[in-house]
């Protein structure tokens, strides 16, 4: 009798690891990943882009600041934590000029501020 106990608990260690396992891949791996992609999109914002905030509201970056972003909207100017940023808008509505032309504007004000010094 003392036999089959010790095989069943071996074989209960077996199931609960498997079972760890398979939850590490179903649920932390995957989250962790997302964690990360959205880590490096807030990273790779930038001034010009237009973005789509968690609420629903539509703006485009008009500064990056170290606390957060502030997002120019129709109605005027708000500071947002980076957080609030859901996805960006620029590529999806108007393709590639739009990214281009906000790449262009951060140069042009980059060379001006130099200039500036």
């Amino acid at each position: 009798m003392q036999a089959a106990q010790g095989g069943n608990s071996s074989t209960m260690l077996v199931m609960m690891g498997v079972m760890f396992v398979g939850f590490y891949f179903l649920m932390i791996r995957p989250q962790m990943k997302k964690q990360k992609q959205e880590k490096k999109f807030q990273d790779d914002l930038k001034v010009g882009s237009r973005v789509v905030l968690t609420s629903g509201l539509h703006g485009r970056i008009a500064q990056i600041q170290e606390d957060g972003v502030v997002i120019e909207t129709l109605s005027g100017k708000l500071k947002f934590e980076k957080a609030a940023i859901s996805r960006e808008f620029t590529e999806n509505r108007f393709g590639e000029k739009a990214t281009k032309a906000a790449a262009e504007k951060t140069a042009d004000k980059k060379e001006i501020e130099t200039e500036k010094k």
